[in-house]
């Protein structure tokens, strides 16, 4: 499945997970999802973390915080998830908000 060798242990995250794991990466730092999913997958002692639950999750966590900023209910959002998503990416693209919102957190975090 999805190029993994049979037998292989596949972790599936949490969004929570996976917002925690976001939250602690270093302003001006960014990481790629593989990266991300390689890192949970050797936390919990698996092959892999799933790419498709990834995705979803990284796509509901981007978009509740980016709503509750545009709702004025904080200053900015409070998960970087800006760090973990390429605006170059397929799921950049997605977003309500598109990649140029994620151009503009890291160009701010650059200096």
């Amino acid at each position: 499945m999805m190029g993994m060798p049979g037998g292989s242990l596949m972790y599936i995250s949490t969004p929570a997970e996976i917002e925690a794991y976001i939250t602690q990466i270093p302003r001006g730092v960014w990481i790629d999802v593989p990266t991300l999913r390689n890192d949970l997958a050797q936390i919990h002692g698996a092959d892999w973390t799933c790419p498709l639950t990834t995705g979803i999750f990284l796509r509901i966590l981007a978009e509740a915080h980016f709503e509750r900023f545009r709702e004025g209910i904080s200053n900015e959002p409070t998960c970087p998830f800006w760090r973990v998503i390429s605006p170059s990416s397929p799921l950049a693209k997605k977003l309500s908000f598109g990649p140029d919102y994620i151009l503009e957190k890291r160009k701010e975090e650059q200096g």
